[in-house]
């Protein structure tokens, strides 16, 4: 898959990804606007398909990333933001040391540099987890760091 980035001039950004039946065209237009278009081949028009605004745009693109919902299993996809940071999904298993504890007495932060940012349990997001959230069997805890944060949190997880 190819794609391809151009300067648009006094609008924005344009992104041409190639695909099997045609071209998806993304424009980022500098007020924070996306449109997305489809040419299905290379001598056709291109049809505008959708229009987003910035706030809706950075939704979908999360969605689609994996922040909402990761279909596959962390070892074998990572999901990398910005400056190399990932977001990784870790379920404490029977036996943590983990389970039990107040994200303030695991005192993640300070010891790997890892921020849990969520914790999902059975069907309720804990977003923005406060200090004196306890940690249970079955979390799965949402976290953002670097390579060098995850591989030390990992490192705790397991004792």
């Amino acid at each position: 898959m190819t794609i391809t980035e151009s300067d648009l001039p006094g609008v924005g950004k344009k992104f041409e990804i190639e695909l099997r039946d045609g071209a998806m065209i993304v424009v980022i237009h500098n007020t924070g606007k996306r449109e997305l278009f489809h040419r299905p081949d290379p001598n056709a028009d291109s049809e505008k398909a959708f229009e987003f605004d910035d706030d809706l745009a950075r939704k979908i693109g999360s969605i689609i990333e994996g922040a909402y919902f990761q279909p596959v299993e962390p070892e074998t996809q990572e999901t990398t933001l910005p400056g190399g940071i990932l977001l990784e999904w870790y379920e404490l298993q029977p036996g943590s040391p983990l389970i039990g504890e107040t994200l303030e007495s695991a005192d993640v932060g300070n010891r790997t540099g890892l921020a849990i940012v969520a914790i999902q349990r059975d069907d309720e997001v804990i977003d923005s987890p406060t200090a004196d959230t306890t940690l249970r069997e079955g979390d799965t805890v949402i976290g953002v760091g670097t390579r060098e944060n995850c591989a030390a949190f990992e490192e705790i997880l397991t004792g």
